[in-house]
């Protein structure tokens, strides 16, 4: 059955760097499009990124567009998430899934940007 456990979040200052691993397992992960999710409190999943089977296509929400950076590693089944140049509007529980979700969410994980 289908797994995602989502790993790599934590406080970082403004400005700085955190790179978030999606660890896939029970499905053919090299098949789907995936993409990282963010939700506030109180508010709706909202799609971050996403990324091509392959890997050769990427998108990216405008807010973070030029500062995140998505990517896979098929041989491993992970996804993950580079984030650079953090804001405190990033702070958020991060979750990974299919582009659209393909089943039941992961734990997430939290990121706060704070100084």
């Amino acid at each position: 059955q289908e797994q995602l456990v989502e790993s790599g979040g934590g406080l970082v200052q403004p400005g700085g760097s955190l790179r978030l691993s999606c660890a896939a397992s029970g499905f053919a992960f090299e098949a789907y499009y995936m993409g990282w999710y963010r939700q506030f409190p109180g508010h709706e999943r909202e799609l971050v990124a996403s990324i091509s089977n392959g890997g050769t296509i990427t998108w990216y929400a405008n807010s973070v567009k030029g500062r995140f950076t998505i990517s896979r590693d098929n041989a491993k089944n992970t996804l993950y998430l580079r984030m650079n140049s953090v804001k405190p509007e990033d702070t958020a529980v991060y979750y990974c899934n299919g582009r659209p979700p393909l089943g039941p969410w992961g734990q997430g994980t939290q990121v706060t940007v704070s100084s």
